[in-house]
């Protein structure tokens, strides 16, 4: 027997037991069809097919629709648990989904192949935006089914993307050498340089960072994207660059040109320009000073414990990077010694 599929047409089963059948064209609200025994059906279908269906509006929340969840999950107490900082990347993905057509569909009757075809829009020009799309989706989903939408979650089973990249790019010897050559101790931009490079933190952390913090010989801060707590031994390249430092009575090491606190992303946007008017290559970021300092650290000899309790990180995966290329270089220095 063959079977004919139309496009957008969906068969759901009734209360007594006969099918339903409906068109649901991607930015159109779902349309009733007849029974495809009715001499009217394919007529029908061909009307709603081109242009005969009631177009949604991009923006407005149709009940149940995926909007309406993300809608719903941004006034729920798990989301307004999260993080400010994490919220905000968070946003910019959902208000990208919720700019999509698809994203006026139902959620109950969402598939994996929906999950996947959303991923799809991004996963050419950006996959690492495309497999936050699918953890975001997951996270939504589940809260669909704390709703009572669905009973279970489409987003999983589904893959991520694999994507060959090695990550930001960590400062080598030579860039570290040529930026603290350009930016002379006492100045803003060196002190930013040395608080990234030998605390081993983040740019959200570091733009915190105040004469409060310091006691004893180190420098404490609480983690703000994982709540861990360090005391961090300050470097003797950090103790000179602090002592240099003109406080004025600012609360925080790096301020800026009215004397305020940095912004996580004003801060970025600076370093980025210190960077260049030092005649560093495009890359040279604060997160790559992160990477540096953990670099050094395995290269100075000291364990992926040792090294996580200067980074603060909270599983030893990535830090065993660092240790695990360091000790490949030097066995191999030793091998190519013994046959020369």
């Amino acid at each position: 027997m063959t079977v004919v599929r139309l496009k957008y047409v969906h068969k759901f089963p009734g209360r007594n037991g006969k099918a339903r059948y409906y068109l649901r064209k991607p930015g159109c609200k779902q349309a009733k069809l007849p029974d495809p025994s009715s001499p009217d059906f394919y007529s029908e279908y061909q009307r709603l097919l081109h242009g005969g269906a009631e177009k949604i509006i991009v923006g407005s929340a149709v009940d149940g629709s995926l909007i309406d969840l993300i809608t719903k999950w941004r006034q729920s107490h798990k989301y307004r648990s999260i993080k400010a900082s994490t919220r905000q990347v968070y946003d910019r993905i959902l208000n990208r989904i919720a700019c999509m057509e698809c994203a006026q569909g139902a959620v109950k009757y969402m598939s994996s192949q929906n999950v996947r075809f959303i991923m799809r829009q991004h996963e050419v020009n950006s996959p690492t935006t495309a497999n936050r799309m699918l953890s975001l989706l997951s996270m939504l989903l589940d809260y669909a089914v704390d709703l009572g939408w669905r009973d279970t979650n489409p987003a999983y089973g589904v893959k991520r993307l694999k994507i060959s990249s090695q990550g930001l790019h960590s400062w080598s010897d030579y860039e570290i050498s040529k930026y603290q050559e350009f930016w002379a101790t006492g100045t803003k931009q060196r002190l930013a340089f040395a608080l990234l490079l030998y605390t081993g933190q983040r740019r959200s952390d570091v733009v915190r960072m105040g004469p409060s913090d310091v006691s004893g010989g180190f420098i404490k801060v609480t983690q703000q994207k994982t709540g861990a707590r360090l005391a961090i031994p300050i470097h003797n390249a950090l103790a000179q660059e602090i002592r240099a430092w003109p406080s004025n009575g600012a609360e925080t090491f790096l301020t800026t040109a009215s004397g305020k606190p940095f912004s996580v992303n004003g801060f970025y946007n600076n370093f980025a320009e210190w960077c260049q008017r030092a005649g560093l290559p495009k890359g040279c970021s604060p997160h790559g000073l992160r990477k540096a300092a953990a670099r050094l650290l395995a290269e100075a000899g000291c364990t992926p414990h040792q090294i996580a309790a200067v980074t603060g990180h909270k599983t030893l995966s990535e830090v065993e990077r660092y240790t695990r290329a360091v000790e490949q270089k030097r066995l191999a220095q030793e091998a190519i010694t013994k046959i020369g």
